[in-house]
């Protein structure tokens, strides 16, 4: 560090940060009663951020373990700081920095192995939430259950001393905690899969099933009546760090802060109220509780989601950096509207959602220029996100006899992609092999690697992909 370099963000320094930019806690006085997979951006910007509120309102000691799967940047950036980050939040009338408090352990799923595999059986944790990502559940592309034919689903099954898939580690979790007395907890999926929460319980419970485990019956039926998995929905727009913002948080902090997060003023958390345990008093950062997500969860994939999706594949052809660039364009917005306009067709009515301020809300949430969100994150793992983002709406409209020009535009601008871009995708080699030999096959060839075999037979919907791909990279009229 040279002489002029501000110090860096720890409990230590954490006096030297203006007073209206600290923790409204102390991070002293948590202890981990949450154990967070996934700690990346979306994390620290969303879940960790209401956890603190809940604490400064209630108390009860609610401190964050949080685990990264793979890389391990965020415990470089963060076990020197004593997990302490800011979050800016990117206002119109300029940014607003605070310090987050809540994180107070911060591990490597398998270089800290025993140390997780400890927390997950301690009763006083009675939460684990959880954002790896759709690719990070494993699941396979067909079913939708398990994939027990992957390399890090095997190597658990086989016996791995530190489990590297995420169900592998919450079975071996589960199994540890029941030996330990069996205290009830709650495991709450936050990534963007319909019904998140049986997801989780159906991997979680296949995992077991697979296993050589003596006791996995009695697993099993402990987990029936001891361990809740509610459903979900969670919506803040996170982009990712860059050094600007690391410079705008140290500004702000007088402290330099390498675990720095930023995002959008707006936020959403809705969780089904089934809980096994203790949690947080997250209604007071705004959460709901409701009795079925359905509803909230499908318009947040379907539209939000899935209109993201789209102009970040559109914005990508045509040249864009950001969702505001492609907003700022003559088709940006139009196009995002009659997206949402089909997509919503699929949605059932919803008691308090309502459709078309939601829609007008996510057009000035794209439009935001301070967000700077880079439409080649937003693209990135497509084969992951389109087939409940596109597919499943398209499936409906369809059979329901409804035409689907934004969808079928949707896909053929992914289609290109895959064509075109080097793509950030677990299967991107897949997708690229896909235009071997005649191109207009591969529509279908897509679709099939996508796990929809009937979409892929339904010539209408073929031909109104190939029609989008023949005139190059342009954007709905």
């Amino acid at each position: 560090m040279s002489a002029a370099s501000p110090p860096r963000l720890s409990l230590a320094t954490l006096p030297r940060v203006p007073a209206e930019s600290r923790p409204p806690i102390d991070p002293r006085a948590l202890r981990p009663r949450i154990v967070h997979l996934g700690i990346g951006a979306f994390h620290r910007a969303h879940q960790a951020l209401c956890t603190q509120t809940a604490e400064a309102a209630h108390g009860g000691g609610w401190g964050i373990a949080g685990v990264t799967q793979r890389s391990r940047s965020v415990v470089d950036a963060l076990r020197p700081q004593d997990g302490l980050y800011s979050f800016t939040e990117r206002r119109p009338d300029g940014p607003a920095t605070r310090v987050v408090g809540s994180v107070t352990e911060v591990l490597h799923a398998t270089d800290d192995g025993t140390r997780l595999g400890t927390l997950l059986a301690s009763p006083e944790v009675t939460v684990v939430t959880l954002t790896v990502t759709e690719k990070g559940y494993r699941r396979h592309a067909t079913t939708g259950g398990l994939a027990l034919d992957d390399p890090l689903v095997r190597g658990d099954l086989a016996g791995r001393p530190a489990p590297a898939s995420v169900a592998g580690q919450l079975a071996a979790g589960l199994r540890a905690r029941l030996r330990a007395g069996g205290a009830p907890v709650s495991l709450v999926s936050c990534d963007n899969m319909a019904d998140n929460g049986t997801v989780l319980r159906r991997l979680v419970r296949e995992f077991i099933a697979a296993t050589a485990w003596d006791d996995r019956d009695r697993l099993l039926d402990w987990i029936t009546g001891s361990v809740a998995f509610p459903a979900t929905v969670v919506d803040r727009i996170v982009p990712a760090t860059t050094d600007a913002d690391r410079r705008t948080a140290a500004r702000a902090l007088t402290v330099a802060d390498e675990g720095a997060v930023t995002g959008e003023p707006f936020t959403q958390w809705v969780l089904q109220d089934i809980f096994a345990a203790d949690r947080p008093h997250w209604e007071e950062a705004g959460v709901r509780f409701v009795a079925d997500v359905a509803p909230y969860q499908l318009a947040k994939l379907r539209l939000l989601n899935g209109s993201h999706s789209l102009i970040a594949c559109l914005g990508l052809a045509n040249g864009c950096r950001t969702v505001a660039d492609v907003l700022a364009t003559g088709w940006g917005e139009e196009t995002v509207r009659a997206y949402c306009a089909e997509a919503a067709q699929s949605l059932p009515p919803a008691e308090g959602l309502d459709l078309p301020a939601y829609i007008d809300s996510l057009v000035d949430r794209f439009a935001n220029p301070a967000m700077e969100h880079r439409v080649q994150q937003i693209a990135m793992d497509g084969s992951q996100k389109i087939p409940e983002r596109w597919l499943a709406p398209l499936r409906e409209l369809r059979a329901a006899g409804r035409d689907t020009p934004l969808l079928a535009t949707a896909l053929a601008a992914w289609a290109r992609l895959t064509r075109d871009h080097p793509l950030d995708d677990p299967r991107a080699e897949e997708l690229r092999r896909a235009w071997d030999g005649p191109h207009t096959e591969a529509p279908r060839r897509l679709l099939r690697l996508l796990g929809a075999e009937d979409l892929a037979d339904d010539t209408a919907l073929v031909a109104s992909v190939r029609a989008e791909l023949d005139p190059g990279a342009r954007p709905p009229r």
